[in-house]
């Protein structure tokens, strides 16, 4: 007795329709405005990565970089306390982002609200 053939083979003469997968990043970089998004994204990263010798370590360890756009740049906090902290740093921010060189932007500090604890099993 043959062996029954599997459910998933494809059918004689007929070839896979499926796309390859393409990294995200190239998805990206192929629409304008996409592109756009990513480039403001990564700019806002660069950012918070050249605060790395203005900020404390302690402190850039709570810190995210979060949205560029025309009117300025959020750092988002984890907490209270750490934009507090930060508020008072805006003044040293600014003076690291001229000497590199960067447009003068308001830099926005927000709390980032924290996801919701899981569920407890019980």
């Amino acid at each position: 007795m043959a062996p029954p053939k599997s459910v998933f083979t494809s059918l004689p003469g007929r070839h896979s329709v499926a796309p390859l997968p393409r990294p995200v990043a190239d998805s990206l970089r192929a629409d304008d405005t996409l592109a756009g998004l990513l480039a403001r994204v990564r700019t806002s990263q660069a950012r918070l990565d050249a605060l790395a010798d203005v900020l404390p370590g302690a402190l850039r360890a709570h810190l995210r970089a979060g949205p560029l756009d025309d009117e300025g740049w959020t750092l988002l906090a984890a907490n209270a306390a750490v934009a507090a902290k930060l508020r008072h740093l805006l003044p040293t921010i600014a003076e690291a982002f001229a000497a590199k060189g960067w447009q003068a932007t308001a830099i926005r500090v927000k709390v980032q609200s924290s996801p919701a604890p899981a569920a407890r099993k019980g």
